[in-house]
């Protein structure tokens, strides 16, 4: 009976040791992704007999979890609805696994969340409404999914967005206004998905782009003029769409691109102070830093 009783102390005394200095919603929150994505079958996977802050890519700091870092660990399974109660959480990255289900609409509710990164996974359904909540993101990135329905008005309310890429997923609908007013914004990635209407005129207030990949979709109409406003774009990528006129490019900055991809069939199509050796013709794969990702 004794050693039953000691027994239970010292598992009590462990238990408690493991999540000291954080919130039980937090200790809750930890174990739920892990037991909803296969924690067990991790490539580096938690010991729950030891402290939470030997766990493989978590960070505390002030008595709180602050950073999630699982990036290719074989994830298999569903974002936890209770992501939501790690309320002082700046960085979740989920990158290259296995998550599949759709991205819980209790994400939003991190407020301080300054990247996300879920790219290389198999998250499907539509991003939530409630993403304009995340004032403080600074980049999204969640290309190679199956994510679906329109790109969310309030997307445009995150105003601290550098990097945005959706790219390789089934998006429809029209490119959102309300990205104009993503002026801090530096990356915008939206290749190889279905996104049909036009580029917005609101495109020309983002002075800090730098990357503008709307490749493969079904956008048409004519590239607005506010493009050419784009003093710092530098990789500008519009082939296998529907444009049915190119003829302001003519007033673009030539000498500002790196990289130029746009429809072999449209050479002749208002390109005239072009020079063409800066540029190169279509490649359709999705180029992410420098490599090439199929989906």
């Amino acid at each position: 009976m004794k050693n039953l009783l000691l027994t239970l102390v010292l598992f009590v005394t462990a238990t408690s040791s493991v999540f000291a200095g954080i919130p039980n919603k937090e200790r809750k929150a930890l174990v739920d992704l892990y037991q909803m994505t296969n924690g067990e079958k991790w490539t580096n996977t938690w010991d729950m007999t030891t402290d939470v802050t030997e766990w493989h890519g978590v960070k505390i700091a002030n008595g709180h979890v602050v950073e999630i870092n699982l990036f290719r660990n074989n994830l298999v399974g569903t974002i936890p609805q209770s992501i939501s109660s790690l309320k002082n959480l700046v960085s979740l990255n989920l990158a290259f696994n296995f998550l599949t289900g759709e991205l819980p609409a209790t994400i939003a509710d991190l407020s301080r969340l300054k990247v996300l990164k879920l790219e290389m996974n198999r998250i499907k359904g539509s991003l939530p409404e409630g993403l304009g909540n995340l004032k403080d993101l600074e980049e999204l990135s969640a290309f190679n999914n199956f994510l679906t329905g329109s790109i969310p008005e309030s997307i445009g309310e995150m105003s601290k967005l550098k990097i945005l890429n959706l790219s390789s997923n089934a998006f429809k609908g029209s490119l959102p206004e309300s990205l104009g007013s993503l002026t801090e914004l530096e990356v915008l990635g939206l290749f190889e998905n279905n996104i049909e209407g036009v580029i917005p005129h609101e495109i020309g207030n983002l002075g800090n782009l730098k990357e503008l990949v709307l490749a493969n979709n079904q956008i048409g109409g004519e590239v607005p003029f506010e493009v050419t406003q784009l003093a710092n774009l530098q990789i500008f990528q519009i082939q296998n769409n529907k444009f049915e006129s190119f003829n302001n490019l003519r007033y673009v900055n030539k000498d500002q691109f790196l990289v130029f991809d746009f429809d072999k069939g449209n050479t002749t199509k208002g390109f005239k102070d072009i020079d063409f050796s800066k540029t190169r013709m279509a490649d359709t794969e999705f180029e992410e830093s420098g490599q090439k990702v199929d989906k």
